[in-house]
């Protein structure tokens, strides 16, 4: 991909996107825990990050590109199609950055340009 291709973004979190993250963050935090965190994300704004500020937030590995998903999502970007911002949470307590959701979509834009600007709620 050329690294002149547009990142479309839509302006708001997709539906799905909230449950996916809430299934993710039990594994690590109570119940109650995690209502906070969706209500915090919900009231977010909207920001950006670099991919790479992410990944090294995160401290998570680079999906390969032959992971369906991230490819999936790399044919969204290659099509102009808008992609659902991601959704952050911060862990302080182990200096870091959970991806509650979008790993793939980072992993997909990551592989384009890694100076990609993210859009993502983060709480």
């Amino acid at each position: 991909m050329s690294k002149e291709q547009e990142i479309k973004w839509l302006t708001e979190i997709e539906a799905h996107d909230y449950p996916a993250a809430e299934s993710y963050l039990k594994l690590i935090y109570s119940p109650e825990r995690v209502l906070v965190i969706l209500e915090g994300l919900r009231q977010a704004d909207i920001v950006e990050f670099k991919a790479k500020d992410i990944f090294r937030a995160s401290h998570l590995s680079l999906l390969g590109v032959s992971n369906a998903h991230v490819e999936k999502d790399k044919k969204k970007i290659t099509k102009g199609i808008s992609l659902s911002p991601l959704l952050l949470v911060r862990d302080p307590e182990n200096g870091k950055v959970l991806i509650a959701d979008g790993y793939h979509r980072l992993c997909a834009i990551y592989g384009f340009n890694e100076d990609a600007i993210i859009k993502c709620k983060i709480f």
